[in-house]
């Protein structure tokens, strides 16, 4: 073995010597460190610190990015749950409309005994106002004819215009004039009999106009008019409205009276059809009784 291989082979064991030392001092319970420990340890800190302050900001940015966008789908549940309460909300409402409306109509239903009724419900409005028609769902297949009364919970809507097989043409009260006019009686409060005709309607008020059969009555307000049952068109004792106002008309020779509606002529989902031709004529029984 050459001199140089001895040395370098003692060069090793010396510097694993050495090696083994420090590692034996470092690891042992010290209070304070050594200068080279120091440096060590506040070198690989700063790299510590170096790395994790962009580790901590991707961190934080994932973690706002997934807590903005659990915000937003929980906002877009929040919208669509909100939504679905709305329009249940709405079909509450309706429902219970419609409800109120089913049970006013059964109550005059129950209260028409000499007529036979025939329940129906608006399927379309006459897209132009001045017309002040509606259509319905029963024809002639089901008892509809012309002229027959209509009417809803409240009172009477108008009459029935023209009637085909399965849907029919209800003119309202809002298009009746002369030609269409309604025989009425007023209950006045001085129990007077009191009667007139409907033959027409104001726009700008959107009453009923009544003219008076008689120049000298004197009606206070709110008097209930219905209708009279004579001409043999339309039952007796149809609720149409109470008198706002009396005036005398542009000649002098009349009054007319101004009715607000007892129904609401604009809107209206059921209606009752009034078959008077069902009622049956009492039987004459006085000469069985002189018998």
């Amino acid at each position: 073995m050459s001199f140089f291989h001895k040395k370098r082979l003692f060069v090793i064991l010396v510097g694993f010597i050495i090696l083994v030392g420090l590692i034996g001092f470092s690891i042992r319970d010290r209070e304070e460190l050594s200068l080279v420990e120091e440096f060590l340890h506040d070198t690989v800190g700063w790299f510590q610190s170096i790395v994790h302050k962009p580790v901590d900001f991707t961190t934080s940015l994932i973690t706002n990015i997934e807590g903005m966008k659990n915000v937003y789908d929980e906002n877009q549940v929040l919208k669509s749950r909100l939504s679905q309460s709305k329009n249940l909300l709405y079909e509450v409402q309706e429902l219970k409309q419609e409800n109120q409306e089913l049970r006013s109509v059964l109550g005059k239903t129950e209260s028409i005994t000499d007529y036979q009724p025939i329940q129906a419900s608006v399927i379309a409005r006459s897209p132009e106002a001045s017309s002040h028609q509606v259509k319905l769902n029963k024809g002639k297949q089901n008892g509809v004819r012309t002229n027959m009364a209509v009417i809803t919970g409240e009172g009477m809507i108008g009459k029935v215009q023209s009637a085909s097989q399965f849907t029919s043409t209800v003119l309202l009260l809002s298009g009746f004039d002369r030609s269409n006019r309604i025989s009425v009686n007023i209950a006045a409060d001085n129990e007077e009999e009191v009667t007139g005709f409907i033959v027409g309607f104001d726009p700008e008020s959107e009453f009923l106009l009544l003219e008076l059969n008689a120049y000298e009555v004197e009606l206070n307000g709110e008097e209930l008019v219905v209708s009279s049952g004579m001409g043999g068109v339309f039952p007796g004792d149809l609720e149409i409205g109470t008198i706002e106002e009396v005036t005398p008309d542009k000649y002098g020779l009349t009054q007319i009276a101004y009715v607000k509606p007892a129904a609401d002529l604009s809107n209206m989902d059921h209606v009752i059809v009034v078959n008077r031709l069902a009622a049956q004529p009492e039987e004459d029984t006085s000469e069985e009784e002189e018998e």
